[in-house]
């Protein structure tokens, strides 16, 4: 398997929020993959969007090895 098809397994796996993502700030995310669960520092996937503790997320981009950006997945 090659680095491309590994960054995109990533997208669209939910996580949660565990450290405030946001404008200036770098966030982090445990996401459910490989069997377990890992966490990965997060920033927005809109530069202007803050995503509190909690929050569920979907991983829409993985740049490896531990970094991805996040949308909310709901709509609150």
């Amino acid at each position: 398997m090659d680095d491309a098809s590994m960054d995109s397994s990533m997208v669209g796996l939910l996580g949660r929020v565990t450290g405030t993502i946001g404008p200036g700030l770098v966030g982090e995310v445990i996401v459910r993959i490989r069997g377990g669960a890992e966490h990965f520092l997060a920033h927005p996937a809109s530069p202007k969007e803050r995503i509190d503790v909690g929050t569920v997320v979907t991983v829409m981009e993985h740049l490896p090895p531990r970094t991805v950006y996040v949308t909310a997945a709901y709509d609150s």
